[in-house]
């Protein structure tokens, strides 16, 4: 069988999921059945060559995330350690009599050539690599595993929160997130393993401890009354024995420690360890010089070891010298780009060229916020704005403008204006060089920083150094960069004025577009039925209520259906709604089958329908005294529901759905006013309260 075949079968063995029970057979036999002295060589020798591939590779992976099972690993590492100490000190008890060779060749080589077969200096060994394994590393990796481990699961939340900043800010898009969520949970996961895991070690380190002085009371005990043996002999051969035994346990365990030690003090990177120690440790010229200066002071002071200082101080002050040319040049390719000069203006006539259209979509900044918006500078903010025009072209089912960003010496420096048509419709003040913590509500702590509120949603912010972004994350902070506050905010104003930014051009796209797979529901609806005109005031009033325009096709078959009834934008708007009843539930309650909604009292829905029969077309026509008293009901309402976790849903008569949906569309906008031939029929509705007069 050659190599690749040998490959193939192990391969095969290990998707059997045979390989665990047939291990966890093997370390049970090890305790109970006696081995021979070959066979627990070649453990040994195993168990070593495991310890040094684990290590290995906790030096050579570029993330802990991309070792996960590491942690059990380890802990089956160190339950066939305890499997071998077990099955050689039942060797060394039963056979110790016969020399120093009864438990095999390994543990004679370690108790006889590597202390050269001094007890005294074997037992000191073996005490300073329990002290090393035990008080240094297993205990420091324990600790840093622990704290980790809890700044991990403290700082969820604020992870959590700000991927979803991410995803409503166009950034990323639900598979990111999806797959951002999983990396977060796994990193939770990992450290909490990593913790329990540390115990193991350490437990594994004070059993080493144990079962030496345990083995060598029992060795002594045994050849001294058993076999007959005179107490020097008892005390060489036993001692010897165990000693060996006893190193060739500890330097796995040691080498199993710095491993986890490695991988709990690791950050994340896409690099390797010695990539990483290279590029931060040995980067800085002056750090080397500095150290070669002092060598060499040192290399030149009579009885100090010349030769090995100033050898060092050469090597040092020659790295220097290469770091130094080395960040030189690359210092001048980055300056080495053509400077094209800027071509003379010509003097020209005036025409219509020069008379500049109002942007539909525009964003002014400040001139401390150019570097946000240039690519060259390492600005971001240009690809989020993108991302945020995806997004929203994708939920909405039109494609949104272009914005076209400027800058504006009138505003201040670290301002920025949003503005719709030419007008203004959002501005703020933000720090660029500084993150924003946002305070979702509930947090475990403060953080210093300098107080401001979130221009999107207008919750109560914190801006923060980047250093502080881990510390914030575990109070339950969600933070985000500068640029991630501007497209945030841009989303949610575009969000909320989508039916300003949907045009004819638009509306006809979307009727092109449909054409391509239903060309005679397009050509029987504009203009023979429909105008397009009538068809944009129709989709503005869906848009107006956050409802996508996704499903062009239901939309223009319910408008077909309805135009030889009535022409009226109003009550065509009705009827698609009823029609997208199914998708309008769904964004509101997902998939549940119990809608849970607010009713009006039958009085209070009498005295509208006798409003709305005396012309009255919004909420201007109703009395003052009962539109204050409605309007203060109706949001206590929606506050209770929201707090019990609850979408706030009123269901009234199709007759007066307009006029509330009108009423609390910017007053209330957590609520929404659904009618009764709205809710499809698969869904159950519940009502959890009764808004009376």
């Amino acid at each position: 069988m050659n190599s690749s075949e040998l490959m193939a079968f192990g391969q095969r063995f290990l998707r059997s999921g045979l390989g665990a029970p047939i291990l966890l057979m093997m370390m049970l036999g090890m305790m109970v059945v006696p081995m021979p002295p070959f066979l627990l060589d070649v453990f040994f020798t195993f168990n070593i060559s495991l310890a040094l591939v684990i290590l290995l590779a906790a030096v050579y992976v570029n993330r802990p995330l991309d070792f996960e099972v590491f942690p059990t690993v380890i802990l089956v590492a160190t339950l066939l350690r305890l499997a071998l100490n077990i099955a050689s000190t039942r060797i060394v008890l039963l056979n110790g009599h016969t020399g120093t060779d009864a438990a095999g060749q390994v543990i004679k080589a370690f108790g006889e050539f590597v202390v050269g077969g001094n007890t005294a200096v074997g037992l000191v060994i073996f005490l300073i690599l329990v002290i090393i394994n035990f008080v240094v590393v297993t205990k420091g990796a324990t600790r840093v595993a622990e704290v980790s481990a809890r700044f991990t699961l403290d700082s969820m939340p604020g992870k959590q929160m700000a991927i979803d900043a991410d995803l409503n800010a166009g950034m990323i898009n639900q598979e990111e997130a999806k797959q951002r969520r999983e990396e977060v949970a796994r990193e939770s996961d990992f450290y909490g393993s990593m913790d329990g895991a540390g115990k193991f070690v350490r437990g594994d380190a004070i059993a080493g401890i144990l079962i030496l002085v345990i083995t060598i009371i029992g060795g002594l005990t045994v050849g001294m009354i058993q076999h007959g043996m005179s107490i020097s002999d008892a005390m060489h051969n036993y001692t010897l024995l165990t000693i060996g035994d006893g190193l060739v346990a500890q330097i796995p365990a040691l080498l199993l420690s710095t491993a986890a030690g490695l991988m709990v003090t690791r950050a994340s990177s896409a690099t390797n360890m010695g990539v990483q120690v290279l590029g931060q440790l040995f980067s800085n010229p002056r750090a080397l010089a500095i150290t070669a200066g002092i060598l060499g002071v040192m290399g030149l002071i009579p009885g100090m070891p010349n030769v090995a200082f100033l050898l060092f101080a050469g090597l040092a002050g020659g790295a220097a010298y290469w770091v130094t040319q080395r960040n030189k040049r690359a210092a001048e390719q980055a300056v080495a780009a053509p400077v094209q000069e800027a071509p003379s203006p010509e003097t020209k006539e005036l025409t219509w060229d020069d008379v500049e259209p109002v942007d539909m979509i525009g964003l002014e900044v400040g001139y401390r916020l150019i570097p946000l918006v240039d690519k060259s500078q390492g600005g971001q903010l240009m690809g989020r704005i993108k991302g945020v025009r995806k997004k929203l072209s994708q939920e909405l089912g039109f494609l949104i403008p272009s914005v076209h960003i400027r800058d504006n010496l009138d505003l201040a420096p670290s301002a920025y204006r949003i503005s719709l048509m030419g007008v203004p419709v959002g501005e703020a003040e933000i720090h660029p060089e500084r993150d924003m913590a946002i305070n979702p509500g509930q947090v475990f702590g403060t953080i210093p920083g300098i107080p401001t509120v979130d221009p999107a949603f207008g919750l109560d912010a914190v801006w923060i150094e980047p250093s502080q972004r881990e510390q914030a994350q575990s109070l339950g902070y969600t933070v985000v960069d500068a640029s991630t506050v501007v497209a945030t905010h841009l989303s949610h104003i575009l969000q909320s004025h989508a039916d300003e930014l949907l045009g004819h051009e638009e509306v006809q796209h979307l009727l092109d577009k449909l054409s391509e797979t239903a060309p005679k529901l397009v050509e029987d609806l504009v203009p023979k039925q429909l105008s397009l005109a009538t068809v944009l005031k129709v989709l503005q009033s869906l848009l107006q209520e956050q409802i996508p325009i996704r499903d062009m096709r239901t939309i223009a078959e319910t408008l077909a259906e309805h135009a030889p009834i009535s022409q009226d934008p109003g009550v065509l708007t009705a009827a698609v709604r009823v029609a997208l009843g199914r998708s309008i539930v769904q964004q509101i309650s997902g998939m549940g089958a119990e809608l849970p909604v607010l009713t009006l009292d039958p009085s209070l829905e009498q005295i509208l329908h006798q409003t709305l029969q005396g012309g009255a077309e919004g909420a201007g026509g109703l009395e003052p005294g009962l539109a204050e008293n409605l309007h203060k009901s109706l949001a206590e309402e929606a506050q209770r529901q929201e707090a019990a976790g609850r979408p706030a849903v009123l269901l009234v008569s199709q007759a007066v759905r307009t006029l509330l949906a009108r009423f609390v569309r910017h007053s209330i906008p957590n609520l929404h006013v659904l009618a009764f031939n709205e809710i499809p029929d698969n869904k159950q509705v519940k009502i959890m309260a009764t808004v009376g007069t």
